[in-house]
């Protein structure tokens, strides 16, 4: 039993996606949150500079005393986790592209993924495709700009849907019926999907199956907080500022009380 926090991070505000699926599934644990706005996006950066990012950030949770790390962005765990794993004597949870199950679940033969450019063209996104899609079509589809505009608050204006439409409307023309959200930033933009897609796909969220699988570590490696009557805090870092952070946890989490910790430099 363990009763330090646990770290999360991204590269901006998408990991309170998997924030959101950890707090409902380990209501007793305190999460300590990064952001790193200051370098968002990441996908288009190398890897070694976001090898280099990733490991100032576990660097402060461990000044934190964190206990476990989340790195809730899928660009961050195909560039750097493998590094990290070699570098800290943490446990670590990474983040993949949900291809295994939308392989498992189609019944066209055809999913689409979309994901920023550093997670599409990462080794790790072509092992899973390769490994569980082999006879499945797989349609790829780069989201410029989506992570922005989640970064500036507008995940449900009229201006990102209709830059969705542009992405998604070929993929639902060449039939598929699984969508892969390979970001952590685009389960914010759920609604507008449904609005587009009409029904016609099933849309995967991998936020899910990582807060599954961090309650799985957590057992395993006896990390559970000790009290089950105990209050979690939730701590909120960015590298930028926490304007948007505090707007979106508003919108998600209305009922939390939040600590809002301010800027810290990366």
């Amino acid at each position: 039993m363990n009763n330090q926090p646990i770290g999360i991070f991204d590269s901006g505000l998408g990991g309170l996606s998997v924030w959101q699926e950890l707090v409902k599934i380990l209501p007793h644990e305190s999460i300590i949150y990064f952001a790193d706005q200051k370098n968002c996006p990441y996908g288009e950066r190398s890897p070694e500079e976001i090898t280099h990012l990733s490991s100032q950030i576990v660097d402060f949770f461990l000044e934190k005393n964190c206990k476990m790390v989340v790195v809730a962005c899928n660009t961050a765990t195909s560039a750097s986790i493998h590094h990290l794993r070699k570098k800290y004597a943490l446990p670590f949870v990474g983040m993949e592209p949900a291809v295994k199950p939308a392989a498992l679940l189609t019944q066209t033969g055809k999913v689409g993924v979309i994901a920023t450019k550093g997670t599409l063209s990462g080794e790790r996104f072509h092992e899973i495709k390769n490994k569980y899609a082999q006879d499945v079509e797989v349609f790829v589809q780069v989201g410029h700009g989506l992570v922005e505009c989640i970064e500036a608050g507008e995940w449900e204006s009229p201006q990102t849907e209709e830059l969705l439409k542009t992405y998604l409307e070929p993929m639902l023309e060449e039939g598929i019926d699984q969508l892969v959200l390979g970001c952590t930033h685009y389960p914010f933009l759920k609604k507008a999907i449904q609005h587009i897609t009409q029904g016609k796909v099933n849309i995967i969220n991998p936020a899910i199956a990582v807060a599954k699988q961090t309650q799985r570590l957590l057992i395993e490696c006896d990390l559970l907080h000790e009290s089950q009557e105990a209050k979690p805090i939730y701590s909120f870092y960015s590298s930028k500022d926490t304007q948007e952070m505090q707007r979106l946890l508003e919108h998600i989490a209305p009922d939390l009380t939040m600590d809002m910790k301010g800027t810290l430099e990366v």
